[in-house]
């Protein structure tokens, strides 16, 4: 028996199910996006023809090298858009499932509270939170081991960036009643 015909199987049990219903398609996905970057193309041609997308005197204008290239994004999402809809072989094609999706919004959700904990609360207060967080719902870590690993990173955080390279970061409520 040679070393190509060993096959090494690992089973991952946190794996999403197999059998877990489509949510969405791959050409309904490729259809928004490209609908997206349409607008945003729309968007940004409209506004640098706006402030000057021609070449004076001089030479060109503020909006001239933006101009051209939203023509070229949105000949891009015209083309992708047609993809999506004229392609037969990924209409059937799931994008993602419903196991799936449930997985990417547990970090997702999460991610988007740190932004805007870290608006009210701090870096540092927001970054505990979520690292205590993660490793104990999603990682199934004990909870002294998530507490303790989320401090001593937020601590060498907060020495890293604030006293050793004295950058600026958003301040809560919580390094004002310690002074800083």
């Amino acid at each position: 028996m040679s070393n190509t015909d060993i096959e090494i199987v690992v089973d991952d049990p946190t794996a999403p199910e197999a059998n877990s219903p489509a949510v969405t398609s791959n050409r309904a996905v490729d259809a928004v996006v490209s609908l997206v970057l349409l607008a945003l193309a729309v968007t940004l041609g409209w506004d640098n023809w706006r402030t000057g997308a021609a070449w004076d005197a001089t030479g060109p204008e503020p909006g001239y090298f933006p101009f051209y290239l939203s023509i070229i994004l949105g000949g891009a999402s015209l083309y992708g858009l047609s993809a999506a809809i004229f392609s037969r072989r990924e209409a059937s094609e799931t994008f993602v499932t419903q196991a799936q999706l449930r997985r990417v919004m547990a970090v997702f959700v999460p991610t988007v509270l740190f932004c805007l904990a870290t608006q009210f609360l701090g870096l540092y207060v927001a970054s505990f939170l979520l690292i205590s967080g993660f490793m104990r719902f999603v990682g199934k870590i004990a909870a002294w081991k998530s507490l303790l690993t989320a401090f001593i990173f937020t601590a060498a955080m907060f020495v890293t960036f604030d006293i050793a390279f004295d950058v600026i970061m958003p301040k809560g409520p919580l390094e004002a009643a310690l002074g800083y």
